[in-house]
């Protein structure tokens, strides 16, 4: 049993330590995921999962990697809302998941693509997830969605936490952001009220599917 320090991984609550506890005591693969609304810190609490439990046992896979590219999103029509649940390959995140769940320790490695913010593009075979790897963390908006491919994701994870955090924190800090990658603050603010908040309402209507709510700051 990998045996997990509490204070190497910040502010995570007593149960949930307990929870990644069990979760990893028999020594086979899980896959852990971890849904919430867009600027939850999602990625923070996997990175920091990440290096609690070592890279020697532990991946991250990012639903991210699944965004359509910029050129199929002009076409489909759908640029304007990208981040809203028909803008990812749904389905072949779900087949991802299903190849992680099957890999076995003898097996060979499982390529992963990795969505890079600075060109805002998706970029295949970029996370390399060894069949020795124990827990693979997958954090993402949709995991816990039910309609078209989306529906299939949760059946091949073991747990789901929902990463909750104050909408007036999580909202500035999307904010900004969104500034980093070349926004004004009024396009930022613009973006975060007609794409982010929609997605963030239709993700909380999800939050009683997980098996776990952490609160995150």
């Amino acid at each position: 049993m990998t045996t997990i320090p509490a204070q190497q991984i910040p502010s995570l609550p007593a149960d949930s330590l307990a929870r990644l506890q069990a979760l990893m005591a028999g020594g086979q693969r899980r896959l852990l995921g971890l849904v919430g609304a867009p600027g939850a810190g999602k990625s923070t609490l996997a990175a920091a999962l990440l290096r609690s439990v070592g890279a020697d046992c532990a991946q991250v896979v990012p639903m991210d990697g699944f965004h359509l590219a910029n050129v199929e999103l002009q076409r489909l029509g759908r640029a304007a809302r990208k981040g809203a649940p028909d803008t990812f390959d749904s389905a072949g995140y779900v087949a991802l998941l299903q190849r992680l769940r099957e890999q076995r320790p003898d097996g060979g490695i499982v390529y992963a693509p990795e969505f890079r913010r600075e060109i805002e593009e998706p970029i295949a075979g970029a996370i390399a997830v060894l069949p020795s790897t124990q827990l693979v963390i997958t954090e993402g908006n949709y995991l816990l969605h039910d309609d078209g491919p989306w529906a299939g994701a949760a059946a091949m994870l073991d747990e789901v936490w929902y990463v909750d955090i104050d909408d007036a924190v999580r909202e500035e800090r999307l904010v900004r952001r969104h500034q980093q990658f070349g926004r004004s603050a009024e396009e930022a603010r613009a973006w975060v009220a007609s794409t982010d908040a929609p997605n963030a309402r239709l993700i909380a209507a999800t939050r009683m599917r997980a098996h776990h709510v952490l609160p995150w700051s």
